[in-house]
């Protein structure tokens, strides 16, 4: 039994971000615990990637709080946010094909021994890191490029843990992985939970999420449109939370607007009739 801390690593409360006329996110809040992995749903432009790079620091909010273990702080730049122990592994992975593992692990942060690079040393922590988040890899000195995308994936998130790190953003870790990479890669979730880290998981494979998350945040247009418990929730809710077929913050608001709206300015177009009602 994972143990899930009491207070949050992370909470955002009532967090904002616009983009010129675009408002990204409105109002969201999210709690994530120590020992926990809570996945991030949502459609396409739903506010997830913007949500990520709000909490990695590359998104400054416009509104509201950002709390680490129970304080306030402020997440200006990524350096921040890695400052305070949050690593991010984006999906597109940054990692160098023409180096091995061990200088893509080491990649900015280089050991050196008398002003020379201590090649040594960083092999040995780096079979050490594997070995604690049982990766297989088949040699440390193989160059990224002959990986498979599941052990590239599983490398990008060995290097985010360096730091020994709170919390770790996983963008799309499964994306465009076969069957067995995308079961490496979930192995490693778990494992990251195991020893006591706070995940949060952006995917849009529900199997994946119900695999490995315990709690679903979902996004719908910007705003939170629930958060479930993976165990009591069936795939169904799930999807319809997502689509906003279910009745909850995001429809009940869009209801008031269009009562709001005056009589002769409603008129019977698709967009009147709520999920379950029949075309008339």
């Amino acid at each position: 039994m994972v143990h899930v801390s009491a207070a949050p690593v992370l909470a955002l409360r009532g967090v904002s971000k616009r983009f010129g006329a675009v408002q990204a996110l409105t109002e969201v809040d999210l709690d994530v615990h120590a020992g926990e992995v809570v996945a991030l749903v949502g459609d396409n432009g739903a506010g997830k990637s913007t949500l990520v790079k709000t909490i990695a620091g590359v998104h400054p909010v416009d509104e509201g709080v950002i709390e680490w273990q129970g304080r306030p702080v402020v997440l200006g730049t990524p350096h921040d946010a890695r400052a305070l122990g949050i690593a991010t592994v984006y999906q597109d992975l940054a990692l160098c094909d023409n180096l091995d593992v061990v200088g893509n692990l080491f990649l900015g942060r280089e050991l050196t021994r008398r002003g020379v690079l201590d090649e040594v040393e960083m092999e040995r922590r780096a079979r050490k890191l594997l070995a604690t988040l049982s990766i297989r890899i088949p040699s440390v000195r193989v160059p990224v490029a002959s990986l498979s995308g599941g052990q590239r994936q599983t490398v990008a998130i060995a290097r985010s843990m360096l730091g020994e790190p709170r919390l770790v953003l996983l963008d799309e870790p499964t994306a465009a992985l076969g069957v067995e990479q995308t079961a490496q890669v979930l192995d490693l979730v778990e494992r990251l939970r195991e020893r006591g880290h706070a995940v949060v998981l952006v995917s849009h494979d529900l199997a994946d999420v119900r695999a490995v998350a315990d709690r679903v945040a979902v996004l719908r247009l910007g705003r939170n449109n629930g958060v479930l418990a993976v165990a009591d929730t069936s795939h169904e809710e799930i999807v319809s939370a997502i689509t906003g077929a279910t009745d909850n913050a995001v429809t009940r608001r869009a209801d008031r607007t269009r009562t709001d709206t005056p009589t002769d300015a409603r008129t019977a177009t698709p967009t009147d009739i709520r999920p379950g009602e029949a075309r008339g």
